[in-house]
């Protein structure tokens, strides 16, 4: 007798930084329903993106490929002709669906393909009374768009075909800003302050420029928009700072705490159906958020807040549970292992790789050392510079090329070229670079080395070079 394929449920949200999350040892908020999933099975402690925005991370979760290759470097719209593991799962008998963000492109080749059915939203999607088009068509819907996508989720997992395995992606909104929260959630943490993250007042100093240049500065960069009420009068600096820092994380982790609602739905309705103990359970976000951390809010950066992916997943016949992995994982690989799971070949165009091994608590020999990273879209949106650079489990190289370079959006202004090498072991917070420090004059070289060995791999060559 064959075995069942397993069913997958993927559930990803936008820009929610896993230092917001329970199981990653969170200090701010508790997430009951997402820490069910790393209970029942394991939290990767390394998943990066490998462009840390939301278009260029979901196009390779899609593809299996990087930036480059499929051809979304920023927020150009995706071409839909490309191979994709939705398509391919369609092809080894699963139903399909996709319900909730999208976020590359509608109409023509960018809308979803390789789906059963798919509901999403246009662009970023409103918080309340959204917008949604299903399967062509455009409504308006009744209600808060968290509680709207996990509805429409379980009405499709009721409906489904029966006869065959799904997948099903639930792809929610929060927490992108501006952070409106619902009405069930609007007065929590009411009455008392968020801790504030260590190295809330970075000065900037002992780094590249590209970091004091970026515009996400919490006290300066938070607008009213994101805020929804004017700061009372007479503020300091330091004090406004704090100020909205407690207004912009307080919404933050109001809008988180409603997604984490959803997924208990989720997950009892799992349960009380019987199909949890043959679906394959993911909790992730498509990058990182800083949540004060060098004083900032937003993304972009290689830095750890940002490049870091939360993953937690649980699959009870090949994931022992409560268990965590530290080995690199990239958005890539994402793809590859769901193929590999439904028992379908892995395209040799995609350039992640299975983690499945990694899941079971096995490592194999020539699992990846070193990741690769590129950021295309230079001074738009937050002014972050172009940058690309290299993290191994101990080491991270960062190189700002700081140019344009004809990506879509990016803003013709170069800037010097500059280097930042982090120590993590020494250094997590990645306050201090150490490029220039003599003693690390040879691991510089090294991970130059690896650095374009790793551009050279992935046909990533256009960057210009810079030796000082």
């Amino acid at each position: 007798m064959t075995a069942r394929k397993p069913n997958i449920l993927f559930i990803m949200s936008d820009d929610h930084g896993r230092q917001a999350i329970g199981s990653y040892g969170s200090v701010i908020n508790e997430t009951p329903n997402m820490d069910r999933i790393a209970l029942g099975g394991m939290r990767l402690d390394n998943c990066f993106c490998t462009n840390s925005i939301c278009s260029p991370s979901r196009a390779t979760i899609l593809t299996g490929t990087y930036s480059h290759i499929n051809g979304v470097t920023a927020f150009n719209a995706f071409d839909g002709r490309q191979v994709t593991f939705p398509k391919l799962l369609q092809q080894a008998g699963y139903q399909t669906a996709v319900i909730g963000k999208w976020h590359l492109g509608q109409g023509g080749v960018s809308s979803p393909s390789g789906f059963d059915y798919w509901n999403v939203l246009p662009g970023q999607g409103l918080y309340h009374n959204p917008e949604m088009i299903e399967m062509g068509r455009r409504r308006i819907y009744e209600g808060y768009v968290t509680d709207l996508i996990t509805e429409m989720s379980l009405d499709w997992l009721k409906n489904r075909d029966r006869d065959k395995p799904f997948c099903l992606l639930t792809h929610h909104k929060c927490p992108h800003r501006p952070w409106e929260p619902d009405e069930k959630h609007a007065r929590m943490y009411e009455g008392y302050d968020i801790p504030e993250p260590a190295n809330f007042d970075d000065d900037y100093q002992h780094r590249a420029s590209a970091a004091a240049a970026a515009t996400m500065r919490i006290e300066r960069d938070l607008n009213a928009t994101d805020l929804k009420e004017d700061p009372p009068p007479g503020l300091s600096y330091q004090e406004l700072k704090k100020w909205k820092y407690q207004q912009f994380i307080k919404d933050y982790l109001r809008v988180v705490a409603s997604m984490d609602d959803g997924i208990g739905r989720i997950l009892d309705y799992l349960e009380a159906e019987g199909l949890d103990e043959n679906t394959i359970v993911i909790y992730t976000s498509d990058q990182g958020f800083f949540l004060g951390e060098h004083g900032w809010f937003d993304k972009r950066f290689m830095y750890e807040e940002s490049l870091c992916m939360p993953f937690l997943v649980r699959y009870p016949p090949e994931i022992e549970p409560g268990t965590a992995n530290g080995n690199l994982v990239l958005n890539t690989d994402f793809a590859p292992t769901f193929l590999d799971y439904a028992g379908h070949p892995v395209p040799a165009q995609m350039q992640g790789r299975s983690f499945r091994p990694l899941l079971g608590g096995q490592v194999p020999g020539d699992w990846r050392t070193s990741m690769y990273y590129r950021y295309w879209l230079h001074l738009a949106h937050h002014g972050v510079y172009a940058h690309c650079g290299v993290r191994t489990e101990r080491y991270k190289l960062i190189y700002y090329y700081a140019q344009a370079l004809g990506t879509p959006g990016a803003i013709d202004d170069p800037k010097p070229p500059e280097w930042e090498l982090f120590d993590l072991q020494s250094d997590r917070a990645e306050m201090h670079s150490v490029y220039d420090a003599p003693a690390c004059s040879t691991v510089v070289d090294e991970l130059k080395v690896e650095l374009g060995r790793l551009r050279k791999a992935l046909g990533d060559e256009d960057t210009p070079w810079s030796e000082s």
